[in-house]
């Protein structure tokens, strides 16, 4: 007798099926382990704690404010996220600190806690939308009881600013005042601690500053970048050159100045650092170059994740001065 190709898949569609109900019968028997001395939700998560720590001052003082709740709940899931970020923010320093970001494996893990760090940013901005369903009066109802509590004193994205690389010289003062004045003792000490250590951004730095490429005496991709940009706006100077004289070429003369400038000042290190004491750039001259080695070559396998780095970096700078 011939074999039936018909029967033989029926035949395991059967066994397939008796296996499934096999294994949803199993799992409604299940193994209890609490009852056997095993932890469960509650206590794992240590509800107890967390859902009993939103103490109302309105209620305390003997007139409860309904929106007072969600005040404390919403400002509680904030401490709680910006946790998580200063973990995952610690774990890519220390990849970097101990030198193991040159094993590409742990540039994975960096970009995928990096990119974590980013969600977690676009989800604080869109938890903007619950605490904005109070209004502004609404708020004012019990303001008086939590004065003289600011945000800004919070410990913890002060932390989170230290880490990522916020300059103490750049920052602005809140009632003319220095940030750390709002913390004492050990929080203060805290504070001074993480402006000691080395910062996300310092870190990186020192990482673009070692991009293959840069040498002199090999690829040269900074003098060859300089050739080609310069070429490229002689060559758009000599077509504006040609023009016949009009309130459109005297335009494209300025914008073309301002791009000469721009550029000059690119290639000029002395004038790179002196920008860079005033602020108005971050990173050091060789790790510009680095970046923009990066950037321009991203396509190239050995860039692509270096690349999505600094992209996932540039999220996170962008991401904090919506959120502030």
């Amino acid at each position: 007798m011939s074999k039936c190709p018909y029967f033989d898949k029926k035949h395991l569609l059967f066994k397939r099926e008796e296996t499934v109900g096999e294994d949803e019968d199993a799992a409604q028997a299940g193994i209890n382990n609490a009852s056997k001395g095993g932890i469960i939700y509650g206590d794992y998560l240590q509800l107890e704690k967390v859902l009993s720590s939103q103490v109302l001052q309105s209620e305390l003082k003997g007139g409860k404010i309904h929106d007072e709740h969600l005040f404390i709940v919403t400002h509680q899931a904030y401490e709680l996220w910006f946790k998580q970020i200063l973990f995952e923010l610690d774990s890519v320093r220390d990849i970097f600190i101990s030198g193991h970001v040159r094993d590409e494996r742990n540039m994975l893990k960096v970009n995928t806690r990096i990119q974590r760090i980013v969600m977690i940013f676009r989800l604080l901005i869109d938890q903007f939308a619950v605490l904005e369903t109070m209004t502004a009066l609404d708020f004012f109802d019990f303001r008086e009881y939590l004065s003289p509590a600011s945000g800004f004193q919070s410990l913890q994205f002060r932390i989170l600013e230290n880490k990522i690389g916020i300059l103490d010289r750049l920052r602005v003062t809140y009632n003319r005042r220095h940030y750390r004045d709002n913390f004492k003792g050990q929080e203060s000490e805290t504070l001074n601690t993480t402006e000691q250590e080395p910062s996300l951004l310092r870190l990186v730095e020192e990482w673009l500053e070692r991009t293959p490429g840069l040498e002199a005496d090999g690829f040269n991709f900074w003098e060859k970048l300089e050739i080609n940009i310069f070429r490229g706006l002689n060559q758009e100077k000599e077509k504006i050159e040609k023009m016949s004289e009009s309130e459109e070429k005297e335009e494209l003369r300025l914008e073309l100045a301002k791009q000469m400038d721009v550029f000059t000042s690119l290639f000029d290190e002395k004038r790179h650092d002196h920008l860079l004491s005033k602020g108005e750039r971050r990173l050091s001259y060789k790790a510009l170059q680095g970046a923009l080695m990066i950037y321009f070559y991203r396509e190239e396998p050995r860039f692509q994740v270096p690349f999505q780095l600094l992209t996932f970096l540039m999220d996170i700078d962008t991401l904090m001065t919506k959120w502030r």
